[in-house]
């Protein structure tokens, strides 16, 4: 009875000197200070966001008018954006069209980008985390040193290659360029040297296996994440790449991609050029610029609520192990 007692005294001046953990319900200055601060933050960003996507609800009247209401929420309509779809969509010569053949070319050019570059990132990144080859520190410092160089500096080389094979207005030739991704093989190669050790790839070199037959057997199983990581990061990047396809595509009205179709879009509006909108059968105001830009962004919109499973498995590549 006398220990019993004592562990009863000793447990509770242990109890004693355990700290307590606040409730979660427990509002502190500085908590109701950080949520605030958090939501104004949140607001900045949200409001534009609100306004914009509204716009495309609007009736271009209204929008000129200046009857916005509470948070530019005045005037919107289901009506209002049919008539504005029908305007975007009529644009180009016989009858229109342009703007789905635009969408079309984009995803053509994304998705074959994307596709390209985890065929090459993934052999690429692993052959430079996993094998021994003269130039291999080399190799690596050129993947590093390519991913910095600024995308425009490569247009006009990029440009007169094209040109010499006589391929600018094409859509292949872009395919082929944006599936070259230095940075996709450094995502590969940081995920290979961090969640495949170098003592499997030697078990599998001692069971007989070639360097071929380890990396689709033992590497791609593995590698889930980094290709989702590669082809996420390579289907924006391509999306939202200007440059490149004004340089090779401007020639060619049915081979435009969405990037470059907006500024044409732009272009042609009677708010931005009066004088070549003056002789176009559509008219495009602030209500159709902003569904224009909208239905050009849902494609990456709905890629990152689809991947996001896999990016958040994913988001940890390059982290070390405790």
């Amino acid at each position: 009875m006398a220990s019993t007692k004592k562990l009863v005294v000793r447990d509770a001046r242990l109890e004693s000197h355990v700290p307590r953990v606040v409730g979660s319900q427990h509002w502190t200055p500085g908590r109701i200070a950080r949520i605030a601060t958090m939501l104004f933050v949140a607001a900045i960003f949200i409001f534009p966001m609100v306004g914009f996507v509204a716009m495309a609800f609007r009736d271009a009247d209204n929008v000129a008018a200046g009857s916005d209401g509470f948070l530019g929420l005045g005037g919107m309509s289901w009506d209002n954006v049919m008539f504005s779809w029908s305007q975007v969509n009529g644009f180009g010569p016989g009858g229109g069209g342009l703007f789905t053949t635009w969408i079309g070319n984009s995803l053509i050019v994304s998705v074959g980008g994307a596709v390209l570059a985890v065929l090459g990132a993934i052999p690429a990144g692993y052959a430079l985390s996993r094998l021994r080859f003269r130039f291999r520190r080399l190799v690596l410092i050129v993947t590093l040193v390519t991913m910095v160089i600024p995308n425009t500096v490569l247009v006009i080389p990029l440009f007169l290659e094209v040109s010499a094979i006589n391929a600018v207005g094409e859509l292949w030739p872009v395919v082929v360029i944006m599936g070259f991704y230095p940075f996709g093989v450094y995502l590969s190669y940081i995920h290979f040297m961090t969640t495949m050790p170098a003592e499997l790839v030697e078990a599998a070199r001692i069971d007989g296996l070639g360097e071929v037959a380890i990396f689709l057997q033992v590497a791609t199983p593995i590698s889930k994440q980094a290709v989702a990581l590669v082809a996420f990061f390579a289907f924006v990047a391509n999306w939202t790449n200007f440059f490149l396809p004004l340089a090779l595509l401007s020639s060619n009205q049915q081979n435009k991609t969405v990037s470059i179709g907006l500024q044409e879009l732009i272009g042609s509006s009677p708010l931005f050029n009066p004088t070549v909108a003056a002789g176009l059968d559509v008219k495009l105001y602030m209500p159709q610029l902003a569904l224009a830009t909208f239905l050009s962004m849902l494609p990456l919109l709905a890629l990152f609520i689809g991947a996001q499973r896999f990016l958040m498995r994913g988001q940890t590549v390059g982290a070390v192990k405790g």
